[in-house]
């Protein structure tokens, strides 16, 4: 019998006794909810303390906090077992632990708006609250993701809304019909090349997906033989949204707030092209005969099993498993012990990838060693490719 309240359900794994599997899990996504709630901490820890230094609050866990808990919670590759599968997906409990991201986001924006035009505080202060949001937004993007894959229409709307914050709703589109198919290739530009650096990447896949959602929407228009030009093409219905909030946010706070508003969506979409960034660095998909890529496997993604980021990304660092099975719900996803592991958390390795001498010096020797020391099954920047053969050379 299932006990879904308590998150218990018998495991009935063949050759054991059936006993209760619970969840270990089950209350720490709770803890997702903590982030959306950025602004408000540090409003609260400046009235508190009198700091002006606490408006900096969400750099300050995203970038120090974070990645110190991961190393201090270490890892768990457990996985639940298959007999849970089916029960995980279908208890709601996970579901609002989503949901409730969005109302305490826009709360946080509302709020956030306001101090910054009526707060009475300086330049320097609304920036750093201004980046604590586009945390806030970023951070977003990923409970986007969890929903804009899921089957249910209220789910994909949800995903549409949590995205209108960093005007980057084409994300939406090009995630799931272009990145989902071409991960880990050449033609992705969401795939990081081995010797190709963060910032080298972030022009690339910030312009790449952009224009290949439009064509993507242009073709699915084309089809039904409507013009791309409408409302019912997903960008534009996407940007659209956008756009209203904004009108909303200057028509209730001034022109004043543009500034900020524009300054907070480019962090939050920065912090989502450099997840994008570690997650299939130097990973490639091999053609086969026929010139067809290989179907995506757990190797094509890197993965993390840190407890702390995971909780706090909905095990978007599972990805492998994700890859492999898109509308899974991210309580369900698994550990694969042949994906590649990353050394640390999303969290720590987001400053690696910022400095890119260290980035190359921690991760270069490991796409070379998860490829037996042959570079040239890695995904190779073009323009390193021959720096990079004659240093490292092919196995034998």
């Amino acid at each position: 019998m299932v006990h879904s309240e308590r998150g218990a359900i018998p495991d009935k794994t063949p050759g054991t006794q059936e006993a209760p599997w619970r969840d270990p899990k089950r209350y720490l996504w709770l803890m997702g909810l903590v982030v959306p709630c950025f602004p408000f901490l540090s409003w609260g820890l400046v009235e508190l303390t009198g700091l002006r230094l606490f408006w900096w609050t969400g750099l300050g866990i995203l970038y120090v906090i974070f990645p110190i808990v991961d190393r201090l919670t270490g890892k768990d590759a457990a996985n639940p077992p298959d007999s849970a599968l089916a029960w995980l997906e279908q208890d709601r409990y996970y579901r609002w632990c989503i949901f409730l991201y969005l109302p305490l986001q826009y709360a946080g924006l509302a709020v956030s708006c306001w101090l910054i035009t009526d707060g009475g505080l300086t330049t320097l202060d609304k920036v750093g609250l201004t980046l604590t949001l586009g945390a806030v937004a970023g951070i977003g993007i990923n409970t986007a993701h969890e929903l804009g894959h899921k089957k249910e229409s209220l789910e994909r709307w949800l995903s549409r809304i949590a995205l209108a914050q960093t005007f980057y709703g084409h994300f939406y589109i090009e995630h799931n019909r272009g990145h989902h198919v071409r991960v880990a290739t050449p033609e992705d530009p969401a795939s990081a090349r081995l010797g190709e650096s963060f910032w080298r990447f972030l022009p690339r896949t910030i312009t790449g997906s952009l224009t290949s959602a439009w064509r993507l929407e242009k073709a699915r228009l084309t089809r039904t033989g409507k013009s791309p030009w409408t409302l019912r093409n997903d960008v534009l219905n996407a940007w659209a949204m956008s756009v209203v909030l904004f009108g909303v946010l200057t028509a209730a706070f001034g022109p004043g707030i543009l500034p900020y508003l524009a300054l907070q969506a480019v962090f939050g979409f920065c912090l989502l092209e450099v997840v994008n960034y570690i997650e299939h660095y130097g990973l490639l998909r091999q053609r086969a005969d026929s010139g067809r890529y290989e179907r995506c496997a757990p190797r094509h993604s890197w993965n993390s099993d840190n407890v702390a980021s995971n909780v706090f990304l909905y095990h978007l660092q599972r990805h492998s498993d994700h890859h492999a099975n898109p509308t899974r719900r991210y309580q369900a996803l698994r550990h694969f012990a042949e994906a590649p592991e990353l050394p640390t958390g999303y969290a720590g390795m987001m400053l690696l990838a910022y400095v890119p001498p260290l980035w190359r010096r921690v991760m270069d020797r490991r796409v070379l060693a998860h490829y037996d020391g042959d570079v040239t099954r890695a995904n190779i920047q073009p323009g390193k490719r021959e720096a990079l053969v004659a240093r490292y050379g092919a196995a034998a």
